[in-house]
């Protein structure tokens, strides 16, 4: 993974001092809060309804034991001892003191982390296929652009203050594992037909008040020249956002009124414009430099069968239902990539202790593990597991109550903090997710079920994804009580699209009656081998809603 070289370590310690003088100044009153709140939203600070909230980035979700560690530490002494996972791969205190947070942001320095640009209009954390550097089917290790975007886009004096915030991934298999179209830069890595990589670029996703994904605007960008274009695609948006009104903002609504043709054009003209200055060419010894910090650990000859795997599953029920929904191919023989489900049922989904985090770095140094991933569906993920080593890691993992099998399953719920926490929320999310797992934690019902998406949002800005459900769940305010409104048919997988509302809203009692009942029809309605999305695809919504609304 990457290291910070003296820039990078100097770079965020001076800004952790910066704040520090920042923060003394708002405590002795001399910056009102109108005055500080764009200092603290430039670190990641937010003021919810019950505390600071402060969001610490994690890279294209990967972390080191020793970070893992620290956050462990860091959420013990200054939060409330745990921390939470979101979507876009970072962790969130939900507790902090505005006087704690200049030492939280120094000792976050000391591991190399940071919380610059988790908030603002800004290019925001860059997030990654959780698979990448073990996946079979990958072209590249999608985290090495992602890191060069990240040094190029930090503190970046054109693209510090966009019209509203600005979100990027970067894939290179044909399997999407990161919800790329829902990005406002979604790039992914493919080949020519000479056998070059390059890049596709999309433009113009997003969730929200009007969800959009993202569209073709470059399906062949060169390696040396991606950083041109994406900066072409953000000088487009730079100029031609709508800054007049913040829900009409964002890149994908200039994309939707332009049309993709006319987006093409303008950055085709800005593209143009900057090769012909020579700016922004990566040469090929800047793309190996970072792509050694990402060389892939030296892999055993683990070819052939493995008794002791073999043996394992057979011994232990409950190893065999965690190998069976959270275990996954790896590109090595003899290897395994690991879910680790931050989803224990009734508990809050993304949430993970102190003594969680403590626990996986003591894990990840005993095996050997140099990184641990963070995925958008806010679990935790080992990428380079010995198959021998997996009952040993699970019985860890289980000591720490993280070996609940249900990666995928309905149980898998995403779930925003809602209005628990968040003051721009309408409903609340976590006691949905909760009680709905309750509901379904059966092992085997759920695995009748099968692969089945449940996303939750406590607002309609959607940060729990819920247009990318198969079932998703929206809060709203309807005359100050809560009422959730329930969607059908959404993904965010390759076969990306956003799911649709399938009529009036329920209460917060009905809304778990209401998904029993949309998954009861899936039970009475789907052909052998049928996930949940493709029979909603087969049949429509009318069954559902039949169903739902007969009374």
């Amino acid at each position: 993974m990457y290291r910070y070289d003296d820039f990078d370590a100097r770079l965020v310690g001076e800004r952790a001092e910066q704040f520090r003088s920042q923060v003394l100044r708002r405590l002795a009153g001399e910056l009102s809060e109108d005055e500080f709140k764009p200092l603290r939203l430039q670190n990641g600070l937010y003021l919810q309804l019950h505390s600071y909230m402060l969001r610490i980035a994690v890279p294209y979700g990967t972390l080191s034991a020793n970070q893992m560690r620290k956050l462990g530490s860091i959420s013990r002494r200054f939060s409330k001892g745990y921390g939470h996972f979101t979507t876009r791969t970072n962790l969130q205190l939900h507790w902090t003191r505005l006087i704690d947070v200049p030492d939280i942001l120094r000792e976050l320095a000391e591991v190399e982390m940071h919380c610059m640009q988790t908030s603002g209009n800004n290019v925001r954390n860059v997030t990654a296929d959780p698979f990448a550097g073990a996946a079979a089917d990958e072209i590249e290790d999608p985290r090495i652009l992602c890191e060069i975007i990240r040094q190029w886009s930090t503190l970046h004096p054109e693209f510090s203050f966009l019209p509203r915030k600005f979100k990027i991934c970067v894939i290179a298999s044909p399997h999407d594992r990161a919800a790329l179209l829902s990005h406002d830069i979604a790039v992914q890595a493919v080949r020519n037909s000479d056998g070059e990589t390059g890049y596709r670029v999309s433009v113009g996703g997003g969730l929200g008040r009007t969800p959009y994904l993202a569209l073709e605007v470059g399906s062949f960008v060169p390696k040396r020249h991606i950083l041109a274009f994406i900066e072409a695609i953000l000088r487009v948006y730079n100029e031609a956002g709508r800054r007049d009104n913040l829900w009409k903002a964002r890149v994908k609504i200039l994309v939707h009124q332009l049309g993709i043709d006319e987006m093409r054009r303008r950055v085709e003209a800005e593209f143009a414009e900057i090769r012909e200055s020579g700016m922004l060419e990566l040469p090929p010894a800047e793309i190996e430099r970072i792509s050694e910090y990402f060389a892939p650990p030296d892999f055993e000859d683990l070819s052939g069968e493995c008794p002791e795997f073999e043996s394992a599953k057979r011994q232990s029920k409950q190893f065999a239902a965690w190998v069976k929904t959270n275990v996954h191919d790896h590109k090595a023989p003899g290897y395994a990539l690991a879910t680790i489900s931050l989803k224990p049922i009734g508990l809050t989904p993304g949430d993970c202790s102190s003594q969680q985090m403590e626990g996986l770095a003591d894990i990840m140094e005993s095996f050997g593990f140099t990184e641990i991933r963070v995925t958008y569906e806010q679990n935790l993920l080992f990428p380079h597991v010995r198959q021998k080593d997996l009952f040993r890691l699970w019985q860890q993992l289980d000591a720490l109550g993280l070996a609940t099998a249900n990666h995928g399953l309905v149980t898998d719920i995403i779930a925003c903090p809602g209005l628990d926490y968040c003051d721009l929320a309408n409903a609340r999310s976590i006691p949905i997710a909760q009680e709905i797992a309750r509901r379904f934690a059966d092992p085997g019902l759920q695995a009748e079920l099968g692969e089945l998406k449940i996303k939750i949002s406590g607002c309609i800005n959607a940060c729990g994804h819920h247009h990318l459900g198969h079932i998703g769940i929206l809060g709203v305010d309807r005359k100050g009580v809560e009422n959730y409104q329930i969607l059908l048919g959404g993904s965010g997988a390759e076969d990306a699209t956003l799911a649709e509302i399938l009529g009036p809203g329920f209460d917060s009692e009905g809304i778990i009656g209401a998904v029993e009942n949309v998954i009861e029809t899936f039970r009475q309605t789907r052909k052998p081998g049928e996930r949940f999305l493709d029979t909603y695809r087969r049949i429509g919504a009318a069954p559902f809603k039949e169903r739902l609304y007969a009374h």
